[in-house]
């Protein structure tokens, strides 16, 4: 089979299981030049290329793992944040396009407070993969550490894996614990991508992430506010925050009333403001305290 024949076969294979004709060729884009190793621009360079009945065979079992609704960056085993290329599989939940939003906002703080001759310290909470931390630390190489928190230890395996190939394993601490529970001093800024997706919309969600996405790293009880009410409640318990700290979620886009009223009743004179992400949808919350 001809590199030509097995777009158009995979295609149809994708599309046989409902996927438009733009995703599944897409998908049988990037799975093909997976398995031959190339950029998916290389495919139609040589389109007569012929393929070796190993790669036939391993195109063909990640086209069946993609029929049956496996997120494509599982079957890669890698996917690209904030222009990073970070290993994922299954213990982890898949880096967003949104969650750079989070990045940025952080980064932003910290190179202001750098500018100023601070040197803030940072803390990710529910790190996962570790992408925010990594991005972090690959991004502002003035930080001279910075802490990543999980209460997996599978999830923590995948950070510090990832930590190793960006070459931030010094500067990244890999804490495993609840929440802000394992940090051992207190922090300038701290950011948390938790769980934020309610039980009640489990059946919304698309197949591949309902269905193949850690549980624990998507849902947060009924409404999803679960995990993020309790961090809200460990930071007005435990004293781990400093004094003018900041602290960045990203929430769910029907979130931020109900958040910003649960901050409020414990800090009164907080301060709140709310960034949107490119979908216009309310997606960062930022508290300063």
């Amino acid at each position: 089979m001809t590199v030509k024949e097995a777009l158009q076969w995979g295609r149809q294979v994708l599309q046989m299981t409902g996927q438009g004709v733009q995703e599944a060729g897409r998908d049988v884009q990037v799975l093909l030049g997976h398995v031959l190793g190339v950029e998916r621009s290389a495919l139609y360079a040589h389109p007569e290329r012929e393929l070796t009945d190993r790669e036939l065979q391993h195109l063909t079992t990640l086209l069946e793992r993609r029929r049956r609704g496996e997120p494509v960056a599982y079957l890669l085993g890698h996917k690209e944040f904030f222009g990073l290329d970070l290993l994922v599989d299954r213990r982890v939940l898949i880096p967003r396009p949104e969650t750079e939003l989070l990045v940025e906002a952080v980064l932003t703080e910290a190179r202001s407070r750098l500018g100023r001759g601070e040197v803030p310290l940072i803390a990710d909470i529910g790190t996962g993969s570790g992408a925010i931390a990594v991005a972090l630390a690959v991004n502002e190489s003035r930080l001279p550490y910075l802490y990543a928190c999980d209460s997996s230890a599978a999830a923590l395996e995948v950070a510090r894996l990832n930590c190793e190939r960006h070459g931030v394993s010094g500067r990244v601490r890999l804490l495993q614990g609840d929440l802000v529970q394992p940090l051992p001093e207190p922090v300038d800024l701290l950011a948390a991508n938790l769980p934020y997706v309610g039980l009640e919309e489990r059946e919304q969600l698309a197949p591949d992430v309902r269905d193949f996405e850690p549980p624990e790293a998507l849902f947060a009880g009924p409404r999803g506010l679960a995990l993020l009410e309790r961090l809200l409640l460990q930071l007005r318990e435990r004293p781990v925050l400093k004094e003018r700290a900041k602290v960045f979620l990203e929430i769910g886009y029907q979130q931020r009333e109900a958040l910003e009223a649960f901050a409020r009743q414990l800090w009164p004179s907080l301060q709140v403001a709310c960034q949107r992400d490119y979908a216009g949808q309310e997606r960062l919350l930022i508290l300063s305290f």
